[in-house]
């Protein structure tokens, strides 16, 4: 992948984030600065090893499905960003408030499955993974941030638009794959 892919991965991967950390600031009106941080750093670490999970369980098996991978990456890109737009389109009735240890983990965990799946398709483009993950890492930290400060700012749009075009982004993405 090239830069700008990269950087769009890391944009598409932090929009769960966001939505999430969203939620958590339109919520949260005490300790503000600390569960934003807490937040904000456990989902930019959630972001950054899933990838290296994924790329080096891609890595055991890369012998076996080499020859498929431009189809394997095509496939996970649609997958996942079919995925988000479902998931924009399905009525959340969940409402998430907590910033415990273990809830933290748990948004953690729940929001980065994403990006389990993206580092398989990084090994399989050949991506540097050190690059890609701290770029994605990051991106999910300033992303978390942004959409815990910016709840009360933002009430009036959807997340659904940004689901929607991280669903999109994610697709072309995958498309692109196929003729590179």
């Amino acid at each position: 992948m090239h830069l700008i892919e990269v950087i769009l991965l890391a944009v598409v991967l932090g929009v769960d984030c966001l939505v999430v950390s969203f939620s958590q600031g339109l919520i949260f009106s005490h300790n503000r600065l600390k569960n934003s941080l807490a937040l904000a750093l456990t989902m930019g670490l959630s972001q950054g090893i899933m990838p290296c999970i994924g790329y080096y369980f891609t890595e055991i098996v890369s012998k076996y499905v080499e020859p498929f991978s431009k189809w394997l990456v095509f496939i996970i890109f649609l997958a996942l960003g079919v995925k988000f737009i479902y998931e924009a389109f399905k009525e959340n009735d969940e409402n998430i408030c907590c910033i415990g240890l273990k809830c933290l983990i748990g948004m953690g965990l729940a929001t980065s499955i994403d990006a389990l799946a993206s580092g398989a398709s990084l090994n399989l483009t050949n991506t540097p993974l050190m690059f890609a993950v701290v770029l994605i890492g990051f991106m999910s930290f300033f992303m978390s941030l942004t959409g815990f400060w910016s709840g009360n700012f933002f009430k009036k749009l959807p997340s659904k638009y940004l689901e929607i075009s991280g669903g999109i982004i994610l697709i072309l993405l995958g498309i692109k794959a196929l003729f590179v």
